[in-house]
């Protein structure tokens, strides 16, 4: 199985965007990429847009050589309903449009549905479901809280199993919660990425206690089943000192034999965090 992140927050921009390769089918996960609309009350700079950019023909680049993408909910950092062009010819597993979704997310993907009518592509409501292809299984969890509450709606989780094993959480922002940690534990996977807690946001809109909940899951998670790489991105390294934060986890990781690391030290590269950078950008390259 090959395994690779083409867009996260520690490449630059917000996403999640992965692509899988079994023997028997080329596999997407959320083929998006956005910018944190107002960090340190500064919009994005100009050479965040331009690695927006970039990333986004990488994923475009992936996309145009995949059997399959799952869509695990409909914020823009996950899903972009302005190109979908670039679906056509594709199996689409799409989180459900009307069940377990909030109000702004159900907008979302009604029009996100209506954009892709006049696209050959067959679209398939995901949720809880299981598909087979070849000796590769793609299995989805029941829709999870995004983060804390449903107040920002629900996501579902992605396994694949072709001897290797792979998941995806999505935004779970820890995972903070049983039920969000359930199918992680469920599938036992080799590789997890993992949508970690949202520590530039702690005390304001992420409490001490989901904290707190977050590190004792990722242990749990250590613990629990036989991972070997734990790649925590998204929320988490909107944090300049998230590794600061999380040395607890780096910690155990170590002494149970389990990589902890960013997406972007999965390939090999250093983080490259310009939303937790802007400010610094800002002085750097000021903007006329």
């Amino acid at each position: 199985m090959e395994i690779i992140p083409i867009a996260f927050d520690s490449f630059g921009a917000r996403s999640m965007a992965t692509f899988v390769k079994t023997k028997d089918v080329s596999i997407v996960v959320d083929p998006s990429v956005a910018l944190g609309p107002s960090r340190y009350n500064l919009p994005p700079h100009p050479l965040e847009y331009e690695r927006k950019r970039q990333l986004w023909e990488k994923i475009k680049e992936f996309v145009s050589k995949s059997d399959v993408v799952v869509i695990t909910h409909y914020h823009y950092d996950h899903h972009n309903p302005n190109e979908v062009e670039i679906f056509s010819g594709i199996k689409l597993l799409i989180k459900h449009p009307k069940e377990k979704i909030n109000r702004s997310q159900r907008n979302r993907a009604n029009f996100f549905l209506e954009q892709l009518k006049p696209i050959n592509v067959e679209v398939d409501f995901c949720d809880s479901k299981s598909y087979e292809f070849g000796n590769t299984l793609l299995k989805i969890s029941n829709p999870v809280f995004h983060g804390a509450n449903d107040r920002l709606g629900y996501v579902v989780e992605v396994f694949v199993d072709a001897k290797t094993t792979f998941l995806f959480s999505s935004d779970v922002e820890g995972p903070i919660h049983e039920h969000q940690l359930e199918f992680m534990l469920e599938c036992d996977a080799e590789t997890v990425f993992i949508d970690g807690p949202m520590t530039y946001m702690l005390g304001y809109r992420y409490s001490a206690k989901n904290f707190e909940n977050s590190v004792k899951n990722m242990k749990r998670l250590i613990e629990k089943t036989s991972i070997k790489n734990l790649i925590l991105d998204h929320h988490l390294t909107r944090d300049l000192k998230w590794r600061e934060k999380l040395k607890e986890v780096f910690e155990f990781g170590e002494k149970n034999g389990v990589k902890v690391l960013s997406a972007a030290e999965f390939v090999g590269r250093e983080d490259d965090l310009l939303e937790a950078k802007r400010k610094e950008l800002y002085k750097k390259y000021p903007v006329k």
